[in-house]
């Protein structure tokens, strides 16, 4: 497995990103996380709405503040995209949590988005989250793993008005200096 690491989402990686994005729309599988679709095809808006998000800058009602980060290799390949909530809501506390993530279809089962995870709970961490909420649906297994291999801890499933059940886990966050 190659070396990675979070960056925030910069111009000269948007070559990278496209790519990424290409394929994830070639797949025709749901995007996750949902920043992914933000702006795809103009960097300049995707950056700026970026940043107003994670000032907390003109969001809709009800929204809170979020970072997002691009996993990257060593060949600046965007591997993965994680979209952090500064904090929760009633809806986030049931559905989304504090960490959502994906991994580009080629890339799965690789072991990044354990990696993804993990690096996310320590930007979670500097953001002064102590207690990090990270949720999945049940039936995904592969995201239920992930979960448990960066310690979490399951707590009481969440069942949406469709039937849906939304696993959720806590995780402690990493103390920072």
């Amino acid at each position: 497995m190659q070396k990675v690491k979070l960056v925030e989402p910069a111009k000269e990686l948007y070559e990278a990103y496209l790519d990424f994005y290409q394929e994830w729309i070639h797949s025709g599988e749901v995007r996750i996380p949902w920043v992914i679709d933000k702006y795809p095809y103009d960097i300049e808006k995707m950056l700026t709405f970026f940043d107003e998000h994670k000032k907390g800058i003109d969001l809709p009602e009800g929204w809170v503040p979020d970072s997002t980060y691009w996993l990257i290799n060593e060949q600046e390949q965007v591997l993965g995209v994680v979209n952090i909530r500064h904090q929760l809501t009633d809806y986030l506390m049931n559905i989304g949590g504090h960490i959502g993530y994906g991994i580009r279809p080629s890339q799965r089962q690789k072991g990044y988005a354990t990696q993804l995870l993990r690096l996310s709970i320590e930007e979670a961490s500097k953001l002064g989250i102590k207690k990090i909420l990270v949720t999945c649906d049940k039936n995904n297994i592969a995201s239920w793993k992930t979960i448990l291999k960066n310690n979490g801890v399951e707590y009481k499933d969440f069942i949406e008005e469709n039937g849906n059940v939304v696993k959720r886990f806590w995780i402690e966050g990493k103390q920072t200096l």
